[in-house]
């Protein structure tokens, strides 16, 4: 996941807004930026809770059930972080995508024939029309006689297009889209100081998802519904009994967590 690349991950290229709104099943959260010295700050944070099924993020059907309740919500916090806004970042969580890597010995020479490409493979994967959904890509490792490997994101268009109407709602509009571990991993790329091989673990209430990166791409991603089993919030493993748990809620297979503890404990030394 190279930072050159990072537009081809958002569903909306254009430039960074200064407020980025967050949307779980539980809350939504807000922070506020400013340019300072040539880097950008935090200056202002909120989170406005959600009553229970309010928001029921998912890959296959309605998300939203509640779209005043969650219009009152993001209102509240765009009030709390104050200035005034008309776009916004919007995080969404990594449940409602289906985000997979796929490979090609041969990569077309016309942008156009590789999007048709992806999109043939991705019909296969994904549950749902591929017509009726909205698809990015970008370029993950190149493999030897000039292959690659693409990270490629699907979502049915009408999920996306029902947190739009709710930001429309609250008086936003959301001018980039992206997934809630993408701009994780971004976030740690950005920072210039991540090791060369690497795991995110992102567990959510509902959720939980493992990426392993690699020299600045990302070569395993796994996101899996908890299936009621109620998860603490973590973004750093710090405990064997919690790596696999994270591990047995994504079905992440035993022989493959025990290939990949040596991430583990790389985090958890740090």
């Amino acid at each position: 996941m190279s930072q050159k690349d990072a537009s081809a991950r958002s569903w909306l290229a254009s430039q960074p807004p200064g407020v980025a709104v967050e949307l779980t099943a539980t809350r939504v959260a807000g922070v506020a930026l400013a340019d300072s010295g040539g880097s950008r700050v935090v200056t202002a944070h909120a989170i406005e809770p959600l009553s229970p099924g309010v928001l029921t993020p998912g890959l296959n059907a309605a998300n939203v059930h509640d779209e005043g309740a969650l219009v009152s919500a993001i209102r509240a916090v765009l009030t709390s972080l104050g200035g005034r806004t008309r776009k916004v970042a919007l995080v969404l969580p990594d449940s409602i995508a289906k985000v997979s890597l796929v490979r090609f010995e041969k990569v077309p020479a016309k942008a156009a024939d590789l999007e048709q490409l992806i999109r043939w493979q991705m019909r296969k994967a994904a549950p749902f029309r591929i017509e009726d959904a909205q698809l990015a890509y970008e370029g993950g490792v190149e493999l030897p006689g000039g292959g690659r490997e693409y990270l490629v994101t699907v979502v049915r268009r009408d999920i996306v297009q029902s947190y739009e109407r709710a930001c429309e709602a609250a008086g936003v509009q959301a001018g980039l889209i992206d997934l809630a571990s993408f701009n994780q991993i971004n976030a740690v790329l950005a920072s210039g100081e991540s090791p060369g091989d690497w795991l995110l673990v992102n567990v959510a209430s509902d959720y939980a998802t493992l990426a392993v990166v690699r020299g600045g791409d990302v070569v395993f991603f796994r996101n899996r519904s908890s299936a009621g089993e109620r998860l603490e919030p973590c973004f750093v493993i710090n405990s064997s009994a919690q790596a696999k748990q994270c591990a047995r809620v994504v079905g992440l297979p035993s022989a493959d967590y025990e290939r990949s503890r040596g991430f583990h404990r790389a985090i958890v030394e740090r």
